[in-house]
């Protein structure tokens, strides 16, 4: 059976459709209505877009990115992929792939330097899925905790 996919950037009014897919990579984001509401209340003022891919026109995404645009020393103007997640039911079907060519474009559309992402040391197929579509691995990225994130 041939899937079509449609892929486009998702407004304040559609967050909420990005959430099952979120829920998979992000288990702590909470409701619907919490997600929401972090997204639209917070997130997207500091510049936090979100784009998705859907399977046959299904009501929620079957798969996700969130990103934002800016500017550091380290990697000039660039991308940033925040979050990128295919729902484990819709894998495989080139969500994951399409998304990544989005971003692509919108970062080229808007004069990046560069795209970047970090990625769980886990997530060996999203691994084999940047490079294959020319990432590099660049780094390690540390962190520190400084209260439970799950508490937001």
């Amino acid at each position: 059976m041939l899937h079509r996919m449609g892929i486009r950037e998702l407004g304040l009014a559609e967050t909420h459709l990005a959430y099952e897919a979120m829920l998979e990579l992000r288990p702590n984001i909470g409701t619907d209505a919490e997600f929401v509401a972090r997204v639209n209340d917070v997130q997207r003022s500091a510049g936090y877009r979100i784009v998705a891919s859907f399977d046959d026109g299904g009501p929620a995404a079957a798969a996700v990115a969130g990103f934002h645009i800016g500017d550091m020393l380290a990697w000039g103007h660039f991308l940033y992929v925040e979050d990128l997640v295919t729902r484990e039911s819709t894998r495989g079907a080139g969500h994951g792939t399409g998304l990544l060519d989005w971003i692509r474009v919108e970062a080229e559309r808007n004069g990046c330097d560069s795209i970047q992402l970090d990625s769980g040391s886990q997530r060996h197929d999203a691994h084999r899925l940047y490079l294959a579509r020319g990432y590099r691995i660049t780094g390690h990225h540390f962190g520190q905790l400084l209260r439970d994130a799950a508490g937001r």
